[in-house]
């Protein structure tokens, strides 16, 4: 009888741009503040991807290679790459291929997946089940969105949220360590309420949807914020449940870096104190489908072999999850 195999994270890498886009600057350009948004939101700065020649395939490629230097993992020895995003280069053709191409990953086949905030979660699950499998050996999963460029700079309530980067983190076979267990749910009531109205094939991108901004971010914020807490707080919930264990086991949660108020209510629903939860949205903002890899490559010096690691995202869709995993290879 063969042994279990599990898809442990061996490796992480991360990219950020250089260019920074404080609260102050965002004080020159829409009616807000520096301490309005802090007090509502976390984040002081976020990076942007100011090189127009530049796009999300150029970022991602530069945490996949910054994870392969760091690790001194060969880049003709990854299988695939699932690259989680909500903004491609294009429309057609996908960003994966451009990704593998870029990052020098010859012998790779990519893939696209497009879960908004929740992506990194549903792509790490496809990643870990073609290491269970026993097809693949090493998998590439990669988080990375250039916000900046789908935010309308004119509307106070999405632009202070967003920023660009991208994370990544390769999969292999263990035996001891991995993704355990995951609960994903979707509820498409939630389209409108976060979305880009316009540029696909039910509102092709026209003469009036540029005029009323359509190709850009719409949210009602109100809701999203209600639906991310209940959201995450469930999937949590159902999880620990499900794998017979409270949440004071926990070692470390890994949210979503979608507003700090959130993240805060969802360790106070858990009961989890903030010494147990990564955050790094002060520095970032909402990276979408990059928070919670970046988060990974930020604090990886603070995983200890064997422990107890959550994430948990919510996203447009509504798309939304916890996984659980277990740190080391």
């Amino acid at each position: 009888m063969s042994q279990e195999i599990k898809a442990a994270i061996t490796a992480v890498g991360g990219y950020v741009p250089d260019t920074i886009l404080d609260n102050f600057q965002l004080e020159k350009l829409v009616d807000t503040s520096d301490e309005w948004i802090v007090a509502r939101t976390g984040i002081k700065e976020r990076r942007i991807l100011a090189d127009k020649q530049k796009a999300t395939s150029d970022m991602a490629a530069a945490a996949i290679t910054e994870l392969l230097a760091e690790y001194s993992v060969k880049a003709e020895e990854i299988d695939c790459v699932l690259l989680a995003t909500s903004t491609p280069d294009k429309l057609l053709a996908p960003t994966a291929p451009i990704v593998c191409t870029k990052a020098g990953l010859r012998n790779a086949w990519g893939l696209d997946i497009n879960a908004a905030c929740s992506g990194f979660l549903y792509a790490l699950s496809v990643g870990a089940a073609f290491i269970e499998s026993r097809r693949f050996k090493k998998v590439l999963v990669v988080g990375a969105d250039t916000m900046s460029r789908i935010v309308d700079y004119t509307d106070r309530n999405t632009c202070i949220l967003f920023g660009d980067g991208a994370g990544a983190v390769l999969l292999e076979p263990s035996s001891n360590y991995g993704l355990h267990d995951f609960i994903f749910k979707t509820d498409g009531t939630g389209n409108d309420f976060l979305s880009i109205p316009a540029g696909g094939s039910l509102q092709p991108v026209g003469d009036i949807s540029l005029h009323e901004n359509l190709h850009y971010v719409k949210q009602d914020g109100r809701t999203v914020f209600k639906n991310a807490i209940s959201g995450m707080t469930s999937s949590c919930d159902e999880l620990l449940m499900k794998n017979g264990f409270d949440a004071d086991a926990i070692d470390w949660i890994i949210p979503h870096q979608a507003n700090l108020r959130i993240i805060n209510a969802v360790a106070d629903n858990l009961k989890v104190p903030m010494s147990k939860v990564k955050v790094n949205i002060q520095r970032y903002g909402n990276t979408t489908a990059a928070t919670i890899p970046l988060c990974l490559w930020d604090f990886k010096n603070d995983f200890k072999q064997g422990d107890r690691i959550f994430l948990t995202a919510f996203g447009a869709g509504f798309t939304y999850g916890s996984s659980y995993l277990t740190w080391g290879n």
